[in-house]
């Protein structure tokens, strides 16, 4: 079984913390603080973990927020001086976040220097709900940081819908003052920035699925190799729901007369295991067609219905009257972010976005134990 999340925040992670707050301020209650988390540490979840470490800041810190802000800063990596980095800082994160909305720059300012540690996008949230405008202002002078870790966080962190943190509904509602950060940044020389531009695209192709292929359809225009990847992951949403302008932007325009066959090599799988199967695909059209060929699995979830997850497979070109015969496996294993239930699953084909063949199967937990 892979190692719970949770214990990328565990008892060595809560002593280092302690270590590195009473080398800042001499009079930090190390044992006072190691007495509030240590005992609760294991029934708690990872989230809930950094949480208990940053309610004990909260408690055994300064008052004055200002005066915890270089005890923190302090604590960071330095010329010649070990600090904390990695799941260690989440806490300071959302210390920082619960404490600081009164000392906006100093904050940010502190958010900012603790990025190239670990990243700071669940801290500068807060600031972005609770003042909008002043935020953005501050974090979008952050595009041209020489440190693409502080770039990053400029377009990460004001991701409508990052995983695992607060959303941000004025920017879910309205996504257009994030632009002047990611247009910026779509050529950003580091992959890991142009990554995090394309994460907050799709994000907002959830919900302006027009407005984000409209930006793909005019950016795309002599793009480089690496802008062009960027603007194709911004649109995966928008491909795997079969958003006709954003396949149009790729040369996938809607499949016509194309004739898709399914074969399951099993009817039935136990855990974990691998789903065979075989795709037979023909164009009965006078012309060459792009396809883009994907799959779905819907998953069995605990009351019984199914729930459809997307996943990547290949493309390819059929001349006309030809047909190509395909050979995919997909495996079922155990994963942090799934817990699979037995009973009926569904395999469905997509081909450029559209739903052309399905088969079901069963998925039993009981069998390859």
């Amino acid at each position: 079984m892979p190692e719970p999340l949770k214990n990328l925040i565990g008892e060595t992670v809560v002593r280092a913390t302690a270590a590195a707050l009473s080398r800042a301020w001499p009079e930090f209650d190390r044992h006072a603080f190691l007495a509030e988390i240590l005992p609760d540490l294991d029934s708690l979840e990872l989230m809930q973990r950094s949480q208990s470490v940053a309610a004990a800041m909260t408690r055994l810190l300064p008052q004055d927020f200002a005066k915890s802000a270089v005890i923190l800063r302090d604590c960071l990596p330095g010329d010649n001086r070990p600090g904390l980095s990695g799941w260690a800082l989440l806490a300071f994160n959302q210390y920082i976040g619960a404490n600081g909305l009164q000392h906006f720059e100093t904050s940010l300012d502190l958010l900012r220097a603790l990025t190239p540690h670990f990243t700071a996008e669940f801290g500068i949230r807060p600031f972005i709900a609770a003042d909008r405008q002043r935020a953005l202002s501050i974090i979008s002078g952050w595009i041209n940081d020489p440190n693409h870790h502080v770039r990053r966080l400029a377009s990460e962190g004001t991701r409508p819908r990052l995983p695992w943190a607060m959303r941000l509904p004025e920017l879910i509602r309205d996504p257009s003052p994030l632009m002047p950060i990611l247009i910026p940044l779509l050529d950003d020389p580091e992959d890991y920035v142009r990554r995090s531009v394309a994460n907050s695209l799709n994000d907002i192709a959830k919900d302006h699925p027009d407005l984000v292929a409209d930006f793909v359809s005019r950016h795309r225009q002599d793009a480089s190799p690496e802008r062009l990847w960027l603007l194709r992951h911004a649109s995966r949403t928008l491909v795997k729901k079969g958003h006709a302008g954003a396949l149009a932007s790729f040369g996938f325009e809607a499949a016509e007369d194309i004739v898709a066959g399914l074969s399951l090599r099993q009817a039935k799988i136990g855990f974990p295991g691998v789903l065979e199967f075989a795709v037979r695909l023909s164009n009965g059209s006078g012309k060459a067609q792009r396809l883009l060929i994907d799959y779905a699995i819907h998953h069995r979830k605990k009351d019984g219905s199914l729930s459809p997850k997307v996943f990547k497979g290949t493309s390819l070109t059929l001349g006309p009257n030809e047909a190509a015969d395909l050979d995919r496996h997909h495996a079922f294993r155990p994963i942090t972010t799934r817990v699979y239930y037995p009973g009926l699953h569904r395999l469905e084909l997509l081909v450029n976005g559209s739903p052309l063949a399905s088969a079901e199967f069963h998925l039993d937990m009981r069998e390859n134990r």
